[in-house]
């Protein structure tokens, strides 16, 4: 059974693709994700949270990469545009997290400095 790590998202859900059981996902970013999911009222998919050094090499990953500490997760929200989240994910984490802009999904993380970007 997946753990909950609160009430939208399971731990799962954050864990590295590769298999190798990396999935501890920061607190501060699982509030981020809460608080997309409550303002547009949809599920939150996290196509990429968790990566340990090998698949972050894999995917084109920086070597500094939130995603290797579970400070970050590329998401989308069915039906609502990257943009729309994007912006709103920037309202959040304001000059504590990065918010990058991809035309099919909308990075963001917690890294403690603000970040902006598009790819």
């Amino acid at each position: 059974m997946d753990m909950r790590v609160s009430p939208h998202f399971a731990r799962g859900e954050f864990a590295c693709r590769c298999g190798c059981g990396f999935a501890e996902a920061a607190p501060a970013l699982i509030y981020v994700l809460e608080c997309v999911r409550e303002r547009f009222g949809r599920a939150v998919t996290i196509n990429s949270g968790c990566r340990c050094e090998t698949h972050n090499r894999a995917v084109g990953g920086t070597d500094g990469s939130c995603h290797l500490r579970g400070l970050a997760a590329d998401i989308t929200v069915r039906g609502v545009e990257p943009a729309l989240v994007a912006d709103y994910c920037e309202s959040l984490v304001l000059e504590r997290g990065g918010v990058g802009r991809y035309a099919g999904f909308t990075h963001v993380d917690v890294r403690g400095a603000r970040a902006r970007w598009s790819g």
